[in-house]
């Protein structure tokens, strides 16, 4: 039963072994997402385990308009930034796999590290959710509740003080 929409049928029907196997196709990406967002290993296993206790209670809404991935990290990306605004709590190191994927290639990774970590919320949320994630900006604004003008203002500013940051390493010292 590896078939992607016999498993989602099976987990509505309260398979336990398909929502087991649904849990494990789907931690290890959700739970990079959730730490991409909050910086913090433990607020994204939180994150994780209200995210899928969320999918599963709203399994049955996924209509298939977009993919069951997609409307997923919808789930974890909307718990991840409400964890965020409530906690306000923030690491100071990812790891190194998890920086790979932004595209500044050639760039330190602890370096980076401390360059993502270091914008404004706002900036880091829009940023990872549309540089390394792949939303668009009106997805981006659906999903934070914010206009589509403001998620491209706060890429904007995120992309510019990323530059400033990584040019001028004293700057995060």
């Amino acid at each position: 039963m590896d078939h992607l929409p016999d498993l989602i049928q099976a987990c509505l029907q309260h398979d336990r072994i398909a929502q087991r196997m649904l849990y494990d196709r789907y931690k290890k990406p959700m739970y990079s997402l959730a730490y991409r967002m909050t910086g913090d290993f433990d607020m994204a296993q939180d994150v994780l385990q209200e995210a899928f206790i969320d999918m599963f209670r709203h399994l049955s809404d996924f209509r298939g308009e977009a993919t069951f991935g997609r409307w997923f990290k919808t789930i974890v990306i909307r718990k991840a930034y409400r964890h965020i605004e409530n906690r306000k709590l923030w690491s100071t190191e990812i790891p190194e796999e998890l920086v790979s994927d932004t595209g500044y290639a050639g760039v330190e990774a602890a370096h980076l590290e401390k360059a993502l970590l270091s914008l404004p919320e706002g900036c880091r949320t829009v940023f990872l959710m549309i540089e390394v994630e792949g939303y668009s900006h009106r997805e981006v604004a659906e999903v934070l509740g914010v206009t589509e003008g403001t998620s491209k203002s706060q890429l904007h500013a995120a992309k510019q003080k990323l530059r400033k940051l990584l040019q001028s390493p004293a700057l995060l010292s």
